[in-house]
């Protein structure tokens, strides 16, 4: 009896730890919007030894209170927690700090970097949005982004610059790391023999400007609505083109849809579809759609990629109404858009580059 009492303790103590997480998860993000927000990863970054001690991290601070200053170590230990940073304790040399790869991907400008996605992820229009789950089960809207704000998450970024561009800033941190993973030997292949690619709902050509680059023989044209092109101009291989992707599509040998057909429901994916069907040549010619979006469960292996899977899943339906795809639903997705076959070409961690052929 005893010993059935332990488990059952042992059981509640396991399962308020992990309450006890959840509750505080919260201040996850906080923290490392804080650290962001003070430029840490960027100071460790520049620092010109690799372990900057905690002294030496306070001065090279900006703007800090002097009064504040005994809070830093305090929030360079959770951000340790995090694995952000690394803590070296050393008896000469005294204790430091250095990088991590998950923390260089938070250093402002780095081409792989995160940071700018994890600004958007911090928007209280985002936030807002997440919060307003539990109304919008009770309503009949279609989203809880509409709940939280009246209107679609695409008429809110047309109406409001800010938010915009913070959006727009989050996916060209994103093509950068994509772009260096298109351009690796693992996927330069998908680009052998192609004279033209359109990069549908390509924002800034962040993707396109690096697969322009690296095929200087290859014409890139950046497709994508009037408010997210501005006045941008396109020089050498590279052009911008202004309009909607559900309207015309500019004629290529491929197309790209980097992250943009979970944007959408079943109806307008094979919509979208057809309409870049009708603009590339046919199977024998070359012709092909490129996507880069999330195969889901794809990597079992990874726990905590199938989790992230899991919550992109979520946030695609509570803002947009679409969803992430298993690949029976995206071979049914390419069969009704008229494709005859796909191929899954590789991995690029959260995501896969699948083929689709006319």
């Amino acid at each position: 009896m005893l010993n059935n009492n332990n488990i059952c303790a042992n059981q509640l103590i396991e399962a308020e730890a992990q309450s006890w997480d959840h509750i505080l998860s919260y201040l996850r993000p906080s923290c490392i919007k804080c650290a962001i927000q003070l430029g840490i990863p960027d100071i460790l970054h520049k620092n010109p030894n690799p372990i900057m001690s905690l002294s030496d991290l306070i001065a090279a601070l900006p703007n800090l209170n002097p009064s504040k200053t005994t809070f830093i170590p305090i929030l360079m230990r959770v951000l340790v927690d995090f694995g952000l940073f690394k803590y070296h304790q050393h008896q000469q040399q005294g204790d430091g700090y250095s990088l991590t790869s998950v923390g260089r991907l938070l250093v402002e400008n780095d081409l792989s970097g995160k940071r700018s996605f994890f600004l958007f992820a911090q928007h209280p229009v985002v936030l807002n949005t997440a919060s307003s789950v539990g109304d919008w089960l009770r309503d009949d809207l279609p989203t809880a982004f509409e709940t939280a704000h009246g209107k679609s998450h695409w008429d809110y970024c047309g109406e409001e610059p800010e938010f915009n561009g913070v959006f727009n800033d989050a996916l060209a941190g994103d093509s950068r790391l994509i772009s260096n993973l298109l351009i690796s030997d693992c996927c330069a292949g998908v680009f052998e023999g192609l004279t033209s690619l359109v990069d549908i709902g390509g924002g800034t050509g962040a993707v396109a400007m690096a697969i322009a680059e690296a095929f200087p023989s290859l014409k890139c044209i950046v497709l994508d609505l009037p408010h997210v092109i501005g006045d941008r101009k396109g020089s050498g291989n590279l052009e911008f083109v202004a309009g909607s992707m559900f309207d015309k599509i500019p004629h290529a040998n491929a197309i790209l849809l980097k992250w943009i057909l979970h944007n959408w429901d079943e109806e307008d994916c094979v919509k979208l579809l057809k309409k870049c069907k009708e603009s590339i040549p046919n199977k024998e010619n070359g012709g092909k759609v490129i996507i880069i979006d999330i195969v889901m469960e794809d990597n079992c292996s990874n726990e905590q990629l199938v989790q992230s899977q899991h919550l992109m899943d979520l946030l695609m339906r509570i803002t947009y109404a679409s969803k992430e795809r298993t690949e029976k639903e995206w071979e049914k997705l390419f069969l009704d858009a008229d494709f005859s076959g796909y191929k899954i070409i590789t991995s690029l961690g959260l995501r896969s580059l699948i083929e689709i052929y006319p």
